[in-house]
């Protein structure tokens, strides 16, 4: 079934990627994409018109005898400000919210899945939790491509696997990854030989909002590289386990700044609650940043007055499409700077250092 679903009500709740009493610092969420092509069609890169447009219709029309709920946008009937809305939230690509042709997203009432259409791939499905749910991520993203591929014959080779646009997601169709916070290996400037190491064993580093996103704010997505001629858990299994293991170095980073540079850790955090409680105009890599900062002080028990959770869901209501939305007009830069440091100055109102 399919509802339509103002953007507006959207803003106003959290995913369930940042679920309450989820507290597995450093680790933020796990997600798992399976790219798919139709057989019958060109990939979206070559496809006329006359294709993609047919390639939303077997879509749309495929999801709406599913079993399940779920809220569509077409890219072309929404706003840039509404398409940047649903890329902040980790719904839709940066590719897919500047395209308007043919293109859309269905989207879980809970956010835990999203489907692209024609976006790189002709079907994009991305399961996304909080914490290390890998698992629970891929056994959701499974099982809606079996029951899509009962109602689509989709584009795959007995020698080769699932056939994609790009070369290095033929095979299984499989990118997983899971979000880190790790300001302690940044400031101890280890994070470096970390991407290094990763980059040996078939894994990669990307940004917060994924592929050609900068690392701001301390948050890295680690994912996998290769998916040809690799099972699926196993994938999954190798990416879990140097989770596991980054995660333990980022604890153990943290003790050492807290044992061999407590003042410069302390500084950092009380210069960072100041500026955020006290600005009247921020940007927002600036906010993102602080807020990174912020989030390690909570960690390490030198703030309080917030949850996590609360924290987390500032690092996309502060960002300019969801300020917009929370305010009801388009705002300029200048408007939306001094809207957010005032979002940030009430939010932190009875915040204090410890």
């Amino acid at each position: 079934m399919i509802e339509q679903k103002n953007i507006n009500e959207l803003v106003l709740k959290q995913g369930s990627w940042l679920e309450p009493n989820v507290d597995d610092a450093p680790i933020i969420s796990s997600r798992v994409r399976l790219a798919r092509n139709l057989d019958d069609y060109h990939f979206p890169g070559w496809a006329s018109r006359d294709q993609s447009r047919a390639v939303w219709k077997q879509s749309y029309d495929t999801f709406s005898i599913l079993n399940s709920k779920y809220y569509n946008w077409k890219i072309s009937d929404i706003s840039k400000t509404e398409r940047d809305v649903l890329f902040e939230r980790h719904l839709i690509s940066q590719d897919l919210a500047n395209n308007k042709n043919d293109c859309g997203v269905f989207v879980s009432p809970d956010e835990s899945i999203s489907i692209m259409i024609n976006e790189e791939d002709h079907i994009r499905i991305q399961s996304l939790h909080a914490g290390l749910n890998l698992k629970q991520a891929w056994n959701e993203a499974n099982d809606i491509d079996d029951k899509l591929e009962e109602n689509m014959k989709y584009a795959y080779s007995s020698s080769l696997g699932y056939l994609t646009s790009c070369p290095s997601n033929v095979g299984t169709g499989l990118r997983a990854s899971v979000m880190l916070h790790l300001p302690g290996l940044v400031l101890l400037e280890e994070m470096d030989s970390v991407v290094n190491g990763i980059s040996k064993i078939g894994l990669t580093v990307r940004g917060m909002w994924g592929e050609g996103t900068e690392a701001v704010s301390n948050m890295f997505q680690i994912s996998n590289q290769i998916t040809l001629g690799k099972n699926e858990l196993k994938i999954i299994d190798h990416l879990e386990q140097i989770v596991l293991e980054i995660k333990d170095h980022e604890l153990n980073a943290r003790k050492r700044l807290i044992s061999e540079k407590e003042n410069i850790v302390k500084d950092h955090v009380s210069r960072s609650y100041g500026i955020l409680k006290n600005a009247y105009i921020i940007a927002s890599s600036e906010s993102l940043n602080l807020l990174s900062t912020l989030r390690l002080g909570l960690d390490l028990g030198l703030v309080e007055g917030f949850s996590k959770q609360e924290l987390d869901k500032l690092f996309i209501s502060t960002q300019p499409a969801h300020l917009q939305k929370l305010e009801g007009s388009e705002l300029d830069p200048d408007e939306r700077d001094v809207l957010r440091a005032e979002m940030l100055r009430l939010f932190l109102k009875n915040a204090k250092l410890k």
